[in-house]
């Protein structure tokens, strides 16, 4: 039963927007502390955010899916 609160957890931290805002939030100010190009900095954020929103998709359509398998 440990097993599945973990894998839960993970989840729910997964397909939230502001776990990856925080991802973000914290790679930006790193990246630029260590001399990398704005823009550059700009590319990643923009990459960790729509990353962000693929894994919340994905994840999501399997959670449908299992439960419309569990209803049949």
């Amino acid at each position: 039963m440990e097993k599945f609160k973990k894998a839960e957890y993970w989840i729910s931290k997964l397909t939230s927007r502001k776990f990856w805002a925080a991802v973000a939030g914290f790679a930006t100010p790193l990246m630029l502390a260590f001399g990398v190009a704005e823009s550059t900095a700009t590319q990643v954020t923009a990459i960790i955010m729509a990353g962000g929103a693929v894994v919340a998709y994905i994840i999501g359509e399997g959670m449908i899916d299992a439960a419309n398998k569990d209803g049949e």
